[in-house]
């Protein structure tokens, strides 16, 4: 018997993992600014390593990433 806890639901940036549709929901429903700079900052890392960024476009975000941390 499969033992379902251990199932993923899908992901999202490639790195966070989702138990079900209402585990996304969750996720957009509280989203603050930490986790959405990390919602951010993931979406970024995934692009960039689908060469979809130049480096120079990724120093760009990384920049803007700091600012908005600052802030």
């Amino acid at each position: 018997m499969e033992n379902n806890e251990n199932k993923i639901f899908g992901k999202i940036f490639d790195s966070v993992e989702l138990i079900s549709e209402e585990h996304l929901d969750l996720i957009l429903q509280n989203m603050d600014k930490e986790s959405s700079l990390f919602f951010m900052v993931e979406a970024i890392k995934m692009a960039y390593s689908r060469q979809i960024y130049s480096i120079g476009e990724v120093e760009v975000l990384s920049k803007a990433i700091r600012v908005i941390n600052k802030q």
